[in-house]
């Protein structure tokens, strides 16, 4: 692959402002954090002086009670991008074919054609009953990004089991399932599953995330692994983090009554997607994608311009946060 070539295909859209005067709704990261993690993180200093442990076991099993998944298949990664790279290389050879939902994360695609494969984009709603036969991965993102489907557990079980009879491996990017009440499909045979910590515990930077794998997709993944590959400070703040069951549930409850207030405050002169996601994908109807950006603009407010998801036109997506953004979102579209 020639430099151009593959700085078009490094490129990674997650939205966000760096602006601290505006409130950031173009990315979907909590704005609270658990009570105590500063101080966790504060801590970790001390260990750093020192190489971490090599596997992180106290780590692996956090993530375990964390999924609900035997220890022995986590796979610690420094976030859920890592996680997604390192099975996608591990699945897929040059020339093959890889199942992608559309519209859904840009770097599906990326990470794909970067291992010289092609994907096959497939309608997000039709994901799981598209023919995994003849494709060496299929990917699903669950709830997906941008539209906020989370799939029935019954339905993606049943597409596991299917791709095991067509040799094609699962990956399931969950980044969003915290934010929900199902089970996640960790150490599900032929699954890989991509967690991070991103974007529950609002702690972009830390870039703490693991996959969970069995199998020969396991042995794989824990050969290819660098040592070392998550930093001390990451491993205690994500060790912490995952063990914080309150804070989860409350999180949980506040996203699911701000999205309803959304709901209700917009949907009298927009088309919103249900979302059982912290974020809306909003059809921007006649105003349009550049008059909703930009009205958005001169309230100090950042959203998504939905239209860098494949097949979306006239979208923007929405951060669901707190009570304050919620009121500020319906009065950006008010004006519109």
């Amino acid at each position: 692959m020639d430099r151009d070539r593959a700085r078009e295909v490094g490129r990674v859209e997650h939205g966000g402002s760096d602006d601290p005067d505006v409130l950031d709704l173009s990315a979907n990261i909590n704005p609270r954090t658990p009570m105590g993690v500063e101080e966790v993180y504060r801590n970790a200093l001390e260990d750093a002086r020192r190489y971490p442990a090599e596997p992180p076991d106290a780590y692996r099993d956090a993530a375990a009670g964390y999924v609900d998944c035997d220890p022995e298949a986590v796979v610690p990664t420094p976030g859920g991008l890592a996680a997604i790279r390192l099975a996608i290389d591990l699945a897929v050879e040059p020339g093959e074919s890889v199942l992608v939902p559309a519209p859904s994360f840009s770097s599906y695609a990326r990470e794909v054609r970067l291992q010289g494969a092609e994907p096959s984009f497939v309608p997000h709603e039709e994901i799981l009953t598209a023919d995994p036969a003849g494709h060496s991965l299929a990917i699903v993102c669950n709830p997906n990004n941008p539209t906020g489907t989370l799939y029935p557990r019954e339905d993606l079980l049943a597409f596991a089991r299917q791709c095991r009879e067509t040799d094609t491996h699962l990956l399931v990017d969950e980044a969003f399932l915290g934010f929900t009440e199902q089970a996640s499909l960790a150490g599900t045979p032929g699954v890989t599953v991509a967690r991070s910590l991103t974007k529950l515990f609002g702690l972009p930077g830390i870039r703490s995330g693991f996959a969970v794998a069995t199998g020969e997709m396991r042995e794989a993944m824990v050969a290819a692994r660098r040592p070392w590959n998550v930093s001390v400070p990451a491993l205690a703040t994500g060790r912490y983090c995952m063990c914080q069951s309150a804070f989860v549930e409350t999180t949980r409850n506040r996203v699911r009554e701000e999205r309803a207030l959304l709901r209700h405050g917009l949907d009298d002169r927009f088309a919103i997607r249900p979302s059982d996601a912290p974020f809306v994908l909003i059809d921007a109807g006649g105003p349009g994608v550049d008059a909703v950006l930009k009205t958005a603009a001169d309230h100090d407010v950042a959203i998504r311009d939905a239209r860098t998801f494949r097949g979306l036109d006239n979208h923007v997506r929405v951060a669901v946060r707190d009570s304050a953004a919620t009121d500020r979102t319906v009065e950006v579209f008010a004006d519109v």
